[in-house]
């Protein structure tokens, strides 16, 4: 036995967490965001926009569990998921120091609303997101279910600076490349970026931008309405709350798995505080 397996075979091995799942990698985009990938339950199955719980052990000995979207497809062979980082977060604080060979603990029962399954059939569709709220989007995106039910897709993100745009970016722009979807989307995606503090080269809330028709003028769309948009939301809870009224003064109506209407939003968005 050499020695480096013999002080292996000395070292107490490291507890398993419960449901556990190993990171693969990580990326920290700002000193506020952060994306990371893990290994993919082999019964896992969900569908491309569904939120499962996340987490780690907590400082009592306890699970620290939160709901978080699943930021890649369905056929994905791994999971990925995007974080915002909070200092004194007590998940998050922890989560953001992850690095690849760690265990995380992932509870795999996906639900969610952001699906497909709970709007009714439509010729366009807004993805509509501030901060980390894209990353349901992200996972729709890259379905390609998204590509053969509209004749448009519509992504408006909004986030305060430039630098937390760019996983989202960065994912929009690598759509085309994408052997499973690139020849699906050809002109169909429709991408707005904006940033609310830092300068750009578009500006404004989503809110904003919709209830001044501004974004229909830049992108040459009819305004929105009930026989033609679907959306989804996901944001803070009080920009979910805007959102739907905005949809709603546009004659859209929520709708649920159980029930196909023309939006749904996402209730379980994981924002400030985790």
């Amino acid at each position: 036995m050499t020695e480096t397996a013999a002080a292996t075979a000395e070292r107490p091995a490291k507890p398993h967490l419960p449901d556990a799942q190993t990171v693969t990698s990580v990326k920290h985009w700002t000193d506020r965001l952060f994306s990371f990938r893990v290994s993919r339950p082999a019964s896992l199955r969900f569908r491309s926009g569904e939120f499962v719980m996340i987490g780690l052990m907590g400082d009592n000995g306890k699970p620290l569990l939160r709901a978080y979207s699943i930021a890649s497809p369905a056929w994905d062979e791994e999971l990925e998921f995007y974080s915002i980082k909070v200092p004194d977060g007590p998940l998050t604080s922890k989560l953001q120091h992850i690095k690849p060979g760690d265990e995380i603990i992932l509870r795999p029962k996906p639900v969610g609303t952001l699906v497909h399954d709970a709007l009714l059939p439509g010729k366009r569709l807004w993805f509509l997101a501030t901060g980390t709220g894209f990353a349901p989007f992200a996972s729709l995106l890259r379905e390609p279910e998204t590509w053969e039910k509209y004749d448009q897709v519509i992504m408006m993100h909004t986030c305060r600076e430039t630098g937390e745009l760019d996983y989202g970016r960065q994912l929009v722009e690598s759509l085309r490349d994408d052997p499973l979807i690139g020849e699906m989307i050809g002109d169909k995606l429709l991408y707005y970026p904006t940033t609310t503090r830092e300068p750009s080269a578009r500006m404004g809330r989503v809110t904003d931008n919709l209830s001044s028709g501004k974004v229909f003028a830049d992108l040459g769309l009819p305004k929105m309405n009930p026989e033609e948009d679907r959306a989804m939301v996901c944001g803070s809870l009080a920009f979910n709350v805007d959102v739907k009224a905005i949809l709603e003064s546009f004659g859209l109506e929520e709708g649920a798995n159980s029930d196909p209407k023309q939006f749904v939003v996402e209730k379980a968005f994981v924002g400030d505080g985790i």
